[in-house]
């Protein structure tokens, strides 16, 4: 068995965190990481205890949600909340850090910024990460490390085998391929 490496291990906790986000807009998720293991996590939402985006809608200001908190900066104030040090760290994002993100993590003594995807990369924030001697760099989610699309896969899968079977693929060798896509979307090892 092959393992993932350390850069998808840790790309695909942000993943998962971003699926605990409130705001509509966008759902993003960040993983602050020292020595190969995991200090915070954080997703984009409101403040604790507050209206969410998901009931009341998100509150614009510009054209930007002021109702949430960026997952970056969650992550960073759940280290200063339970007094874990980042100096040094690196951090995990699911979207490039928006400016004011960039600004916190380079205050925090963020070293290395990995994010999945492009989105609205500003220029300063990428000259500033330079400034600073931050590395950033992307690193995609490989697919099927977090397979999001399983059911609508395996529903392909049964219709294909369907219309094998109608027609006329022989009996053994359609079973055999029956059992080889069971094992494959059923696996829990």
């Amino acid at each position: 068995m092959e393992r993932i490496s350390w850069h998808q291990y840790f790309m695909a906790q942000s993943h998962l965190l971003a699926l605990r986000s409130t705001c509509t807009r966008l759902m993003v998720g960040a993983t602050i990481v020292r020595d190969k293991r995991i200090i915070a996590g954080g997703y984009n939402g409101s403040i604790s205890g507050g209206k969410h985006c998901i009931d009341d809608g998100c509150y614009l200001i510009d054209d930007h949600c002021v109702r949430t908190v960026h997952a970056e900066i969650n992550a960073l104030l759940q280290c200063a909340k339970f007094g874990v040090p980042t100096e040094g760290a690196e951090i995990y994002v699911t979207h490039f850090p928006c400016l004011n993100c960039c600004k916190s993590l380079i205050q925090a003594g963020l070293k290395k910024v990995f994010y999945a995807q492009d989105y609205k990369n500003h220029e300063f924030a990428i000259d500033l990460f330079q400034q600073a001697g931050v590395e950033v760099k992307q690193v995609e989610l490989e697919e099927m490390i977090l397979d999001t699309n399983n059911k609508e896969k395996l529903m392909f899968t049964a219709q294909l085998l369907s219309k094998l079977e109608a027609q006329g693929l022989e009996g053994t060798e359609i079973e055999q391929l029956k059992e080889k896509a069971n094992r494959l979307y059923t696996a829990t090892s």
